[in-house]
């Protein structure tokens, strides 16, 4: 029995100094293996008597029991330990803030944008969008553009691959195709009407969208945004285009004290055409005159290339860039900055 009693406090030391599952499994198997102390003395009651057997085996039983105790209790040690362990690395601060997921918002110029439609749509403008690979004929033929223009030069605009030599596919180098492509639909729209002698429904349409040139500078970008309009009726004057666009500029820039002047200039499209400038009053940009949009009357051919009848119908057209409207009203002096994709900035304005 003393023999027996020594081997249970050896298991129970054995198992108390293991530090690890590994550990213990090697200790048990000293004791409970199939070599172990517990299964030799197993092994040696044969050669006892039937007596001395049921008083051994009884003894043994009972050393087994207090060694297997000792073993579960020292697994569940052990586990614990290693589950604390685990509860510690992955210990959360719960001292320090929150975590939150940043709510995005809407680009500068897309705010521009929409502002510009609900002026526009407040004045009976309907919003078109069209593709931004155009077809030659959108772009510069319909509009007035001779052949030689300096715009339809390799060197001034981004052609690509689809079209032909005669028919030359390209990136859009402003809206202006918008345009041609609404008033046709509009005429076709309304041809059996018109046929029949009444009036044509006036043709009022502002086309946002991205254009491209090959520029690039501090106030030029090659992707840049604009914002083009069209009004065709039999009584459509250049009174109305200064008009609207003046109820634009101080709707816009929120300014009743803002001047604005036409200054005459030249575009294939328009005929008469002019600059428009706007003069704040006050403010750090106060007495500076600053070009905003191009405009003037539609040019017969362009109103005989949307199936209208130049003698009948007339109207205004103007572009402006919506960028730069953008930069006016926040008072961003590089064009770069909307295009950098920099959070920091772009978050000043949500």
């Amino acid at each position: 029995m003393t023999e027996l009693n020594a081997i249970v406090d050896t298991a129970k030391a054995a198992f108390s100094e293991a530090a690890t599952p590994a550990d213990l499994e090697n200790a048990k198997a000293q004791f409970l293996g199939k070599s172990g102390r517990i299964t030799e003395l197993m092994k040696g009651m044969a050669a006892l008597s039937v007596e001395e057997k049921k008083s051994l085996g009884a003894a043994i039983n009972l050393a087994k029991q207090a060694i297997e105790a000792a073993l579960s209790d020292r697994r569940q040690a052990l586990a614990e330990i290693e589950l604390l362990a685990q509860l510690q690395a992955e210990a959360l601060d719960v001292s320090l803030p929150g975590r939150q997921r940043g709510q995005g918002g809407l680009h500068p110029v897309t705010l521009t944008t929409e502002r510009i439609e609900a002026i526009f749509g407040s004045m009976g403008f309907d919003v078109a969008q069209g593709p931004e690979i155009e077809a030659d004929w959108f772009n510069f033929t319909a509009l007035n553009t001779p052949e030689d223009h300096p715009a339809r030069s390799m060197h001034d605009t981004f052609y690509v691959e689809g079209g032909s030599d005669a028919a030359p596919n390209l990136l859009r180098t402003h809206t202006s195709p918008v345009q041609i492509r609404h008033a046709l639909q509009h005429v076709k729209q309304h041809k059996a009407a018109m046929d029949a002698g009444l009036p044509m429904p006036e043709i009022r349409v502002i086309c946002p969208g991205r254009t491209y040139r090959v520029d690039s500078d501090a106030t030029h970008s090659p992707m840049f945004h604009q914002c083009e309009g069209l009004w065709i009726g039999e009584n459509v004057s250049f009174k109305d285009l200064k008009f609207v666009f003046t109820d634009l500029c101080r709707t816009f820039f929120e300014r009743d004290d803002l001047v604005l002047r036409f200054r005459p200039s030249f575009f294939p499209f328009t005929e008469p055409s002019a600059e428009i400038d706007i003069q704040f009053q006050n403010g750090p940009l106060a007495g500076r005159w600053l070009e905003v949009a191009g405009s003037g009357q539609v040019h017969p051919n362009v109103v005989r290339n949307m199936g209208l009848d130049p003698e009948k119908y007339i109207g205004f057209a103007f572009g402006m860039g919506l960028d730069r409207f953008t930069m006016l009203r926040y008072g961003v002096n590089d064009l770069r900055l909307f295009f950098d994709g920099d959070v920091r900035f772009l978050s000043q304005f949500q």
